[in-house]
Order: C-alpha cells, then structure tokens, then sequence
C-alpha cells in the first residue's frame, strides 16, 4: 500500500489526533462521536489523494469513553470505504508483556481494523511477537522519538553506540524476520534520521514533527529518503486539519495539505 503511494509521490501522512475541544463549529453534530466522525470524514475527503497514510492516535479517542472508540472505529472504516488504497497507522505507542499485546494487537487489527501499528521496544523483542506475528500488517518500532527529552533515554550509550542505534539494528535485523517491522524517527532530530536510515537501508521510516513541533521538512527529506527515494513517511497531525477553525476548515486542512505536498516533492527533486 506503501509503494502505490510513494509512487504517486505521496509521502504526506495525516495525523487524525482529533481533539475534541479544538473541532470547528461547523462540523459539531449531537454526540461527541458524531461530531469526531463528521470531522474526520471532512479531512479524509479533502487530502485522500495527497498522502500515503493517515494516522489515528487513539488518546484523542479513549478519552471519550465508548463515544470516543467507537468514532475511531468508524473513522478507520470510513478510510477504507473512501480511500481503501490508503494505509492507516493506529499510533497506539502500545508495548506490554505477550498476553497483553496479544490483546492489543486483537483490538488493533481485527476489531479496529488499522494496517500498521506504532510499538514500544522498551521490554524486548519476546513480548512484541505478538504484533510481529501478524505479517500483512505494519509494526513501527519507535527508534527516536520527535519529543524534546527523547535523548535522556534513547540516547543513552549502550555498548559503543546510543541505544536508538541499537533498536534500530534490532528492528532491520533479529525482529523482522517477516519483513513488516518499521521504525520511528522525529523529524526534530534529522542526524539521528540520517543514522538510523544508514543502519535501516530501505525500511519505511515514519517521521513526525515537522508541522507544530517545527522540524525542517526539507532537511527531513534529505535525511530520511531511501536510495530509491522512497521508505518515508512524514506525519503532520494538528497544523493540517486545524489549519483553520472557520467553516473553511476542510479547505484550510487541504490547502495546508497541498503546501506540504508541495515542499515534499521539491525537495525530492
């Protein structure tokens, strides 16, 4: 699903973090779920043709109670009626012991239906299995995070090398053994970018950070493409689909959509 996109020069994910407090007027219906789901339709709609992912954080969902799974479970079904050919990332962050990610993975996959899930590395490759298990679907690794206070941990020296490195070797080598594992890099961070994709060699790396956290798009460009000029995708969340909380907002989200896209392909050029 990847390839079709990044062949059409796609490499724009969207970020679905739908913060409830922050949806425009307009798109308000009678229940929180409504309203979510309303919402998110209407940036579907406007930037199916302009990304490669979208990219739910279920936070902005849990926090509303079955309201808040259930707008999330439609959400993923509403991408996959409109835009079927385009993967969607449930940015869950998720890492437990096995039974617990088994569980995790049941939800993820087969009740909320997402292609790809974000995971943490923190207990090791044992308890991840059960998200390798699943082939036909995506597992992104969280390799160095965008947050500012990411190097206090992932930078930390083990070995001869900071511990981002060695996830990353880990991810490319011992935990992809059925060639579905991805990896996490901030794209507030672009010389470890630049690291990991020497280590990773043509492995999809997500990034995110360029739009409200402010990482340089065109440096994250350069440092994350494959030799190929493929294998990145590049989340924007809350500058695209809150770029205006008028009723043009769908318009606003599409616009701010099209500049990126924009950027994207010049600096692939």
């Amino acid at each position: 699903m990847l390839e079709s996109r990044w062949r059409l020069g796609n490499f724009l994910c969207v970020g679905l973090d739908s913060e409830l407090s922050r949806i425009p007027e307009l798109a308000r219906k009678g229940t929180v779920r409504a309203t979510i789901v309303n919402f998110n339709r209407a940036i579907v709609d406007a930037t199916k043709d302009l990304v490669c992912a979208f990219k739910p954080n279920p936070a902005f969902y849990e926090a509303y109670g079955e309201d808040g799974w259930s707008a999330l479970r439609k959400t993923i079904a509403y991408i996959q009626e409109a835009a079927p050919e385009v993967p969607v990332i449930l940015d869950a962050k998720r890492g437990d012991i096995g039974s617990t990610n088994a569980a995790y993975a049941q939800s993820a996959f087969d009740h909320l239906g997402a292609d790809a899930i974000t995971v943490q590395p923190y207990l090791g490759s044992e308890p991840l299995a059960p998200f390798f298990e699943r082939e036909d679907k995506g597992i992104i690794v969280l390799c160095h995070t965008s947050n500012p206070g990411a190097g206090e941990i992932q930078n930390l020296v083990v070995g001869n090398e900071p511990l981002y490195k060695t996830v990353a070797r880990l991810a490319v080598g011992k935990w992809n053994t059925r060639g579905n594992c991805c990896v996490m890099v901030g794209a507030t961070y672009p010389e470890e970018l630049i690291d990991v994709r020497k280590i990773v060699g043509d492995m999809p790396i997500l990034t995110a950070g360029i739009g409200a956290q402010n990482g340089d798009l065109a440096r994250t460009m350069r440092a994350g493409l494959d030799k190929n000029k493929k294998g990145l995708i590049v989340n924007a969340s809350r500058s695209v689909i809150f770029a205006s909380s008028e009723p043009d907002f769908a318009q606003a989200a599409r616009r701010k959509a099209e500049e990126l896209h924009g950027e994207m392909r010049k600096a692939l050029s």
